[in-house]
């Protein structure tokens, strides 16, 4: 079964979304939604889902034109057409009695072998498909996203006992390898996999957080990274997905679980939940939650005893600091937010534990569900391993609280996991060990690194063999900046792939590929006045940069998430890249006050002067690089970085993100056969009479109020290095003379005081300063 057009029945929030994202795979959707009474315009609901899906920000479309592939409509007159859809989605309310009508109209007119599924998140597949025909069920099964569906990986698949095999099998590698999504098969069971363990972990959460007397920010700075969670916490998660739908989730939630569970034990129904909703206070969407912004723009907190705000402190805690990374150090030190640490994570392994195989075949499905729908690290066996099983035992028994058998096996076993012979495996509910087996097609570095050595590694970077002659190059620095060592790195791949390698793989499994330089060594290196170890770092750049761009062997760049400055550059003296769909690509020097210095200028005006379909003239090549650079854009996904030429139109772009290795690895090698290093571009750059022509749109800008001093100063030697300095348009411009432009302009403005403010501001607050 092949799905060539797909139909989405509901278009609010996620169904519309569920709708766009299929869009970016570039699947027509056909988005349906009842007929508003005394509508002019019967498809209005549909239609303004997608109006408004344009103008939002995160953005669900991955480029506005795949809106184009969106239709919208009505279930009273376009219903029929669900007959041409091979996938039939509904996302309509939470009602069984409003899904078994829709069904039945749906079975009437879909077609034969299409399949059916629900986005439910609240009802029983059981519920579903009562009293449907053995042929609707055959074809049905549940396919919950987790919101926003563009950004959020995971995608649990509930099938029924009467599901076709095959549907199964065709919608979950249509999940995986064209919307990205890591699939996870969910037994029928109430919140199936991630939100029975999630809500059951906000509920304990904000329930002990009130029992011991904890603040909203101690709560969060305690839930969040020292246990690898995302920095929201828990109260700060409560508002982002908004205090009305989690209170609703919750309450479903108690209602669908037997009395028996121990999710009653710590549910409850707060009054101070109840009041804020009542008063507008849900969340982001609303006039704040636990946290707000006053009227001078400043943050506020909820106290959760008196129930009123005050000034956010971000405090720092002395439980953190003594236990740096280790989660057990913070469970173990003598406060309440020790305390808290201990009674909230414990309670949840021991759920969980006492779960499976309720909810999963396996810890493993688990572990994905909670990385992949709460971003997570770690799964939670993950961080019980972590923790240390028998430490976690001995300790619940010293309270004298039940130990599940599971938990006990793994302690006694010595841990949900082990690697065995190279190969990662997990415990299974009969006490043995089984691989962890990758789907067809996934290569991650994670289990190359597992199974073997480096073939050459420092302290920012390391060299992998992945097989087939293939070498990878990854960066492994805070948010992967590059500094010398991984210059050296670098260095140290041209040099070695040519004894024994066919090509070079750039590529790693942090959360960004690379943010750019090192930019506080810089602001060190600038404050002592070491002017010298400065333009050595850019020249150093330059050097490398180029050698790899002229290897004799095929580079490969595979990004994902930031691929910012430096990060940027080094993709763009890569002879390919394999992006996965969600890398945000940019030169965005100026943002800290100087130019691109290791080659961005130069590659990027050579991109836009040689690419098929690039516009033509003296100036045209300038004007975009100018456009681009001086503005500091980024681009909102891979396909936005083909449109600003950060990306080529023959790059690849890579839904699922482990795929990309594995598919970066095969371009290296149909790259390799009768390799040959690109030849270099000589420019004709406009020089003087070039810079001229900008200066026009710098001063309406400036007239315009949109130029600050300081970017006034760094735009002057952007426009020195765009337009190649002293050249004329009659001459050619080699790389050697755009390299030393870009270094020489870079060294005057990191000397300027207005510079070394904005990598100030920027290294303390993350922000970039509109000096």
């Amino acid at each position: 079964m092949e799905i060539k057009r797909a139909a989405v029945i509901g278009a609010g929030v996620m169904g519309s979304g569920i709708a766009a994202h299929i869009a970016n795979a570039g699947v027509s959707v056909l988005l349906l939604d009842i007929v508003p009474k005394g509508a002019t315009d019967r498809s209005v609901i549909a239609r303004g889902a997608i109006e408004r899906m344009l103008k939002a920000d995160p953005a669900p479309f991955m480029h506005k034109r795949n809106a184009r592939l969106v239709t919208p409509g009505n279930i009273e007159d376009d219903l029929d057409k669900l007959a041409e859809c091979d996938w039939i989605v509904e996302a309509v309310l939470e009602d069984p009695k409003i899904k078994h009508d829709l069904y039945a109209r749906i079975d009437k007119v879909r077609g034969k072998g299409s399949v059916v599924s629900s986005n439910t998140s609240t009802l029983p597949l059981a519920v579903l498909t009562k009293g449907m025909p053995r042929g609707f069920a055959r074809d049905f099964l549940i396919t919950h996203f987790f919101n926003p569906p563009r950004y959020m990986r995971l995608l649990e698949i509930v099938a029924g006992p009467e599901t076709r095999p095959e549907a199964v099998a065709a919608l979950a590698d249509f999940a995986d390898r064209r919307l990205g999504k890591g699939v996870v098969v969910a037994k029928d069971t109430p919140g199936f996999i991630a939100n029975r363990l999630g809500v059951f972990w906000i509920e304990c959460a904000v329930a002990e957080a009130i029992a011991n007397g904890l603040g909203v920010e101690e709560a969060d700075a305690v839930m969040g990274r020292p246990m690898g969670i995302p920095k929201t916490g828990v109260f700060g998660l409560l508002d982002l997905v908004g205090l009305d739908l989690s209170r609703h989730v919750a309450r479903e939630m108690a209602a669908a679980l037997p009395k028996t569970d121990a999710y009653h034990a710590i549910s409850h129904e707060a009054a101070l939940f109840d009041r804020m909703i009542a008063d507008g206070y849900t969340g982001r969407k609303g006039k704040g939650g636990f946290y707000r912004l006053n009227e001078k723009r400043e943050k506020e907190v909820l106290d959760l005893g008196r129930g009123d705000y005050a000034p956010a402190l971000r405090p720092k805690l002395d439980s953190i600091g003594a236990a740096g990374k280790d989660p057990r150090k913070l469970m173990e030190y003598p406060d309440k937010t020790g305390t808290y640490a201990w009674r909230v994570m414990s309670q949840l392994l021991v759920y969980a534990a006492s779960l499976i195989p309720e909810i999963a075949d396996d810890i493993a499905a688990a572990d994905e569900a909670m990385r992949l729908g709460y971003a997570w690290k770690q799964g939670l066996f993950e961080l019980a391993d972590r923790i240390g099983v028998a430490w976690i035992v001995a300790r619940l028994q010293q309270d004298g609280r039940e130990v599940p058998p599971l938990l006990a096996m793994a302690a006694e076993k010595g841990g949900f996991y082990r690697v065995q012979d190279g190969r990662l495996q997990y415990l299974g509910v009969g006490g043995d060990y089984a691989d962890l087996k990758r789907r067809e097609g996934v290569l991650l570095l994670e289990d190359i690194k597992r199974a073997g050595q480096p073939v050459r590694r420092n302290g920012s970077a390391s060299l992998w063999d992945i097989g087939d002659g293939v070498l990878c190059l990854e960066f492994h620095t805070k948010m992967n900046a590059l500094d010398q060592d991984s210059l050296k790195m670098v260095e140290d791949a041209v040099r070695i792939v040519p004894k024994a390698h066919k090509g070079l793989v750039i590529y790693n499994e942090g959360s960004n590929f690379s943010a750019g330089a090192n930019i506080g060594l810089a602001l060190f290196a600038a404050n002592v006045a070491l002017w010298p170890m400065i333009e050595e770092l850019v020249a150093s750049g330059q050097r490398v940069y180029r050698a790899l761009k002229y290897a004799p062997f095929p580079v490969v760049g595979a990004p994902s998430g930031l691929a910012l400055g430096g990060g940027c550059e080094i993709l763009l003296h890569c002879d390919a890249v394999q992006a996965h769909a969600e890398s945000y690509i940019g030169l965005v020097e100026v943002g800290v006050g100087v130019v691109p210095g290791w080659g961005g200028c130069k590659e990027l005006l050579t991109r836009w002067t040689t690419a098929p379909g690039a516009p033509h003239g003296p100036m045209a090549a300038v004007a975009k690089a100018f456009q681009t650079i001086g503005t500091a854009q980024v681009a909102k996904s891979a396909v936005e970085a083909q449109e600003l030429m950060f990306l080529r139109k023959t790059d690849g772009i890579v839904m699922n993100r482990d795929r990309l290795l594995a598919e970066a690895k095969a371009r290296v090698l149909a790259l390799a056969d009768d390799y040959k290093p690109p030849q270099e571009v000589k420019l004709r750059l406009p020089g003087a009479t070039g810079r001229a022509a900008i200066e026009m749109a710098v001063r309406d800008f400036e007239l315009r109020g949109m130029l600050t001093p300081h970017d006034r100063v760094v735009v002057e030697e952007l426009k020195q290095v765009l337009t190649g300095g002293d050249t004329d348009i009659v001459d050619e411009t080699g790389e050697d003379a755009l390299y030393a432009l870009e270094r020489k302009a870079f060294m005057k403005l990191i000397r300027h005081p207005g510079t070394l403010a904005r990598v100030e501001h920027m290294l303390d607050t993350g922000k970039p300063l509109r000096n």
